[in-house]
């Protein structure tokens, strides 16, 4: 098959503008970063799991709209609400303000503890579910015949945030303990999650 550079352009920029929202999962990507602690097998284990989610749900949404092509709509309007509303979400935390992360400090914990705590933070995550399997899977199917190309363009933004958060921790840390630097944050996601809405709604990203 042949990747299309479209819409693997689209899931790698649907996907790096629902995973920047910095949450439970990547605050402890961050924490670990800082610590310099398996960094690496933390962020390879946050992005193969969305790697595996999004092909679910791309896989998920094709085999549906064999079935009932009218989920393809359906899907659409829905993904378009839920942009809505996560756009509406960052717009209210970036005029409120106030947030500010802080590193944990403590002892070295084992690979084992700190890969148990990641899973958990990954996949009992309901909002990882809802971005990567249902609103990725639904954007999908406004490429037919280019759900690779789309979940490719997806993944590879999760690969690429993961391990630039994890290894650029250091770096990011003092921005983010200021107040200011999450509200840029939170304007840049809603204004990526509204212009997607927008263009899903008529009929293209």
């Amino acid at each position: 098959m042949v990747l299309n550079s479209v819409a693997a352009f689209a899931g790698f920029r649907l996907g790096l503008g629902l995973i920047l929202a910095i949450g439970a999962q990547n605050a402890f990507v961050l924490r670990q970063g800082l610590r310099r602690e398996h960094v690496f097998a933390v962020a390879g284990f946050c992005a193969l799991s969305d790697a595996l989610l999004i092909a679910l749900g791309v896989s998920g949404v094709a085999v549906m709209t064999r079935i009932a092509p009218w989920v393809v709509e359906a899907l659409r309007w829905g993904g378009v609400a839920f942009l809505l509303w996560y756009g509406w979400r960052a717009a209210r935390a970036a005029w409120r303000g106030g947030e500010a992360l802080q590193a944990g400090q403590g002892s070295t914990v084992s690979l084992g503890r700190v890969l148990a705590t990641v899973a958990a933070l990954t996949w009992a995550n309901p909002h990882v579910w809802l971005d990567t399997v249902v609103l990725l899977g639904a954007v999908s199917a406004q490429f037919p015949g280019q759900g690779l190309s789309f979940g490719l363009g997806a993944g590879i933004a999760s690969f690429v945030f993961f391990f630039s958060l994890a290894y650029g921790a250091r770096l990011l840390a003092p921005l983010f303990a200021k107040p200011r630097a999450w509200q840029v944050l939170d304007a840049l996601v809603a204004l990526i999650m509204v212009s997607v809405a927008a263009r899903l709604a008529f009929g293209g990203l």
